[in-house]
C-alpha cells in the first residue's frame, strides 16, 4: 500500500517538474503560538522525499530539532576554528588551520555540511593518501637543480644565488640546502599523496569538527564516526629508526663538546630532552647546587616562527637530577653567558631567561638546534640519526643499564612507564638473552634424555 494510501499525520509529499519535496507541520511555536512548518525538497524520487521527512518527524519528536541550511564545509570550518581557537594549542591550531585550507576547502569545502556523508570521507581519504601533497618540494626542486650542475666549480656546484634565481627561494634556504648537500644529505621523493598519519590527522581534525556540529544541531551525526582510514605500514626492525650505539654517542660528543652549545648536547645526551624542551628551559630553574633542573615551558616552530608553549602534555613538566658532569659543564656554560652580558652591556637581550642562547643574549630558533645538530654530526662521521633519536638512544641505553622503566618515564616526561615500554622495550636489546637460554635449555635436556617411555 502506498504512503498516500495511508497517509501520515502532519506529513504531505507532492512533485513539482521532476523533483518531489515534503512539507512536515511541526508542533506551533512554545512562545508565540504560530504554526511551524519545514519544507525541504529537490529529492530524486518520492520515496526519498518520504524517508527524509519521515526521519525528521521523528527528530522533532525527539526533541533534536536541526534545520536544513545550506551552511557550507568552508563556512563551518572557519566558524569552528574561530570558536575552539583559544582552546587549542598554538602548534596544534595552526596543524587545523593548514590542513583545512590545503585539504578540506579546495576538495569538499564548497558542499554542503549536511551532504557530507561516511562515503564522501572514505572517497576524501582516498584521494588525499594517493594525490594529496599540494605543498611545492622545493627542496627536491634544489637538488633536481644541483645535481645537473654539480660540475661545475670544481665540483662545489652552483652557487646559493644561482639556487635562488633557479628555484625561487629564499638565500637562507638556498645556503643551507648546498651545505646539505655537499654533506651527501640528500631528499628523498616524497611520493604524491600524503602520509597515512596525516590523512589520519586530517580525520581527528574532522571527527572533532563534527562532534561540535551536532552539539551544535548542525548535524544529526557525525560521519566521520564510521569513516575508513589508510592503514599504517607497522614498523619493522629493518625500517624502524635505530638509536646511537654508546659508542657512537661518545663519538659524536666529542665533536659536540667543543661547540658553543657543547652544555645542550651533552643535556640532550644525559636525560633525554625534546628539542622544544632544550629550547624553552629556564635559566632560573636550573639548580646546580642541588644538581636539578625542573622543565616546564618549551619552545615550538608554529608557521615558521619559534613560540613558547606550555609543553606536550602534563607530564613533561617535572623535576630530574643531573649527574656531576653535565653540572660541570652547566656551571662553565652559565660562566660564559655571565662574562658576554657583562661584555655587551645595554645591547644584551635580557627580554626572556631562556638558558640557551647566543652571545648578545638571543634565544635560538628551534630549527637552528636541529641544524647545529646535523653539522655536528657531519663532522663527526658517526651514522645519521634525527635530532630526536638522541631521546631514544638516551632511553635505551638507560633500560639496557638496568634502570626500571618507571624511573626511565618519569625522567624523559612520559604519562605513565606503560608508553615507555611500549616503544622502549623493544629497543633495548640483550634482556632476553636469560629467557632465551632457559627455554632453549629446557628443550634441549629433554632431547638429549632421549624419548620418554610414555612417548608412544
Amino acid at each position: 500500500m502506498s504512503r498516500r494510501a495511508m497517509p501520515t499525520k502532519g506529513i504531505t509529499v507532492h512533485q513539482r517538474g521532476s523533483r518531489w519535496y515534503y512539507r512536515l507541520d511541526l508542533e506551533p511555536d512554545p512562545l508565540t503560538g504560530k504554526r511551524q512548518r519545514e519544507n525541504r525538497g529537490g529529492f530524486e524520487s518520492e520515496d526519498a522525499a518520504w524517508k527524509a521527512a519521515m526521519a525528521s518527524k521523528q527528530r522533532h519528536s525527539g526533541g533534536r530539532l536541526v534545520r536544513s541550511t545550506r551552511r557550507t564545509v568552508r563556512a563551518f570550518m572557519a566558524e569552528w576554528l574561530d570558536a575552539v581557537g583559544d582552546s587549542l594549542k598554538p602548534s596544534t591550531r595552526q596543524n587545523y588551520l593548514d590542513y583545512t585550507r590545503a585539504y578540506i576547502d579546495p576538495l569538499i569545502g564548497d558542499r554542503r555540511l549536511q551532504d557530507i556523508t561516511v562515503p564522501v570521507l572514505n572517497l576524501l581519504y582516498r584521494r588525499l593518501l594517493t594525490e594529496g601533497r599540494v605543498k611545492v618540494d622545493r627542496n627536491a626542486a634544489m637538488y633536481a637543480y644541483w645535481s645537473q650542475h654539480r660540475e661545475q666549480r670544481d665540483g662545489l656546484g652552483p652557487t646559493p644565488i644561482e639556487i635562488v634565481a633557479a628555484c625561487g627561494v629564499t638565500i637562507h634556504a638556498a645556503r643551507a640546502a648546498v651545505l646539505r648537500f655537499r654533506r651527501g644529505r640528500l631528499p628523498t621523493d616524497a611520493g604524491a599523496g600524503l602520509a597515512p598519519k596525516t590523512v589520519k590527522n586530517v580525520h581527528r581534525m574532522l571527527h572533532r569538527a563534527f562532534t561540535d556540529a551536532v552539539a551544535w544541531d548542525y548535524l544529526v551525526s557525525n560521519p566521520a564516526e564510521h569513516a575508513s582510514l589508510p592503514r599504517e605500514q607497522r614498523r619493522t626492525t629493518r625500517n624502524r629508526p635505530k638509536p646511537w650505539t654508546v659508542d657512537e654517542l661518545t663519538t659524536w660528543l666529542r665533536v659536540a663538546l667543543s661547540d658553543r652549545f657543547a652544555a645542550m648536547w651533552l643535556l640532550a645526551a644525559t636525560t633525554g630532552m625534546r628539542r622544544s624542551e632544550l629550547a624553552g628551559v629556564d635559566r632560573e630553574l636550573l639548580d646546580l647546587d642541588r644538581a636539578t633542573l625542573a622543565i616546564e615551558d618549551t619552545r615550538v616552530v608554529v608557521a615558521g616562527q619559534t613560540i613558547d608553549s606550555d609543553g606536550k602534555s602534563n607530564a613533561g613538566v617535572r623535576k630530574i637530577s643531573l649527574d656531576p658532569y653535565t653540572v660541570e659543564l652547566l656551571r662553565a656554560y652559565l660562566t660564559v653567558l655571565d662574562t658576554e652580558r657583562e661584555a655587551f652591556g645595554e645591547e644584551y637581550d635580557t627580554s626572556h631567561g631562556k638558558l640557551m642562547r647566543y652571545a648578545d643574549g638571543r634565544r635560538l630558533h628551534a630549527d637552528t638546534i636541529t641544524r647545529r645538530f646535523n653539522r655536528l654530526v657531519d663532522l663527526a662521521g658517526v651514522r645519521r640519526i634525527r635530532l630526536h633519536d638522541i631521546r631514544h638512544t638516551y632511553a635505551t641505553l638507560s633500560l639496557d643499564s638496568g634502570v626500571h622503566a618507571k624511573i626511565v618515564s618519569d625522567r624523559i616526561g612520559h604519562a605513565h612507564e606503560g608508553i615507555t615500554v611500549q616503544i622502549y622495550g623493544h629497543r633495548s636489546t640483550g634482556h632476553d638473552r636469560e629467557a632465551a637460554e632457559l627455554v632453549a635449555g629446557l628443550i634441549r635436556r629433554k632431547l638429549d634424555a632421549g624419548p620418554t617411555a610414555d612417548a608412544g
